[in-house]
């Protein structure tokens, strides 16, 4: 049964985030926020030596863990973003990359790919998914994988890699692609490959200037006669359909990402807070809605919201921990985080005014950080349609 209790073991780890959050990322985030494409070195080596700490930030399980893994990286993820959302992205750990192998991967491919994360050096890696002509239309993916001997020869250009040339550029690390093996059989034709740093033919040819999130790079990647080892093609080729290991992927990290959004969040609504107060508006807990002010009534308001978002989050993380199907509980929590997270941050820079835009405050940050969340691992749009499929029990075909 899903318990509210917090284990000690998460309470402690919370604690050595929040104390990273406050020395290392609330002090740097603003400058890497005015220095976009600047990498954090010091920063994200500091951040690998301390996540030892607190058990890491790999997506994966670990095969003898006390299942709260998903549940444990929620409150991480929701304190380090709490901290900064785009130094929050650069901290060295599994990321999309990881959580793809570890989702669609043989064992062996766990292990030879995953361990990496483990050693002395950071390391990073990411997912490419996206495409010009598929974003949330998977099936149109054109990014092509053909068997040539005892290599897969890739081709295609992906677009919007989150930490694209941290991977492939500054560590070595590795970025999933998934690629068609014929573009005939829509997303049955869809299978994950590691292409690893330093491969030839695979390139970083663009990185993109951002509203938000600007510590962390968000890349264009070419593919021109990219040659990867046959077994660099996760799970089995026999297998019915590639595509089931992109829901599988998300439904562990759409939760995850929810968390971190509502780490926006709370410290939007926490600084709103900090203000009114300073300037005498205080929220009476119990009064009736009628008795309130209306300053009052939307404080009470930006808090249930938050409150009930964080515990979708929970429930979410908690069937994944429990290694239930939790693609309704994912695709929730990540609808409702997202519009949590750019609500309160608007709500905040509404009702403070001129101090609300002002850079002297972290506030118009956290508002331009706030918006990634509603479209990266699936629009707000696309996880409503998940939703609703998943509750009406239609399929793609017959409601989309």
């Amino acid at each position: 049964m899903i318990s509210f209790q917090i284990p000690e073991a998460i309470r402690a780890a919370a604690r050595e985030a929040e104390g990273l959050s406050r020395e290392l990322m609330r002090t740097a985030g603003r400058r890497f926020d005015r220095h976009e494409g600047e990498v954090p070195w010091d920063y994200i080596r500091r951040m690998h030596e301390a996540v030892r700490c607190f058990g890491g930030l790999s997506m994966a399980p670990p095969q003898d863990g006390d299942g709260l893994h998903y549940q444990r990286l929620a409150h991480l993820y929701e304190m380090l973003a709490w901290g900064d959302a785009g130094l929050y992205l650069c901290a060295p750990r599994g990321g999309l990359g990881a959580a793809a192998v570890a989702a669609t991967g043989t064992p062996e491919q766990r292990t030879r790919f995953l361990a990496r994360f483990e050693g002395e050096q950071p390391v990073f890696s990411a997912m490419a998914i996206t495409e010009a002509q598929a974003g949330s239309d998977t099936s149109a993916i054109r990014t092509t994988a053909i068997r040539d001997g005892e290599t897969w020869v890739l081709n295609g250009e992906k677009i919007f890699v989150t930490g694209g040339h941290k991977a492939l550029i500054d560590t070595p690390g590795f970025v999933v692609v998934w690629a068609t093996l014929n573009p005939d059989l829509g997303r049955r034709g869809i299978r994950p490959f590691v292409v690893e740093a330093g491969t030839p033919g695979c390139s970083v040819v663009k990185l993109e200037k951002k509203l938000g999130i600007r510590a962390s790079d968000t890349a264009t990647i070419l593919l021109r006669d990219c040659r990867v080892p046959l077994q660099n093609m996760l799970g089995d080729l026999a297998a019915e359909g590639g595509y089931t290991g992109v829901l599988q992927t998300f439904d562990a990290t759409r939760p995850l990402v929810a968390a971190s959004a509502l780490g926006i969040a709370r410290a939007a609504l926490e600084f709103l807070q900090e203000v009114l107060t300073q300037r005498g508006v205080h929220l009476r807990v119990g009064l009736p809605r009628s008795r309130m002010t209306n300053l009052e009534r939307e404080l009470a308001d930006l808090q249930a919201l938050w409150r009930s978002a964080w515990l979708l989050v929970l429930k979410a993380a908690w069937a994944a921990d429990q290694g239930r199907r939790n693609t309704l509980e994912a695709a929730m929590a990540k609808v409702r985080a997202g519009e949590t997270v750019v609500r309160i941050t608007q709500k905040a820079i509404e009702l403070l005014g001129p101090a609300g835009l002002s850079q002297e405050h972290l506030l118009e940050k956290w508002f331009r950080d706030a918006k990634i969340n509603d479209l990266y691992e699936g629009t707000g749009q696309i996880n409503r349609l998940i939703v609703a499929r998943q509750l009406l029990g239609y399929s793609r075909r017959e409601l989309t």
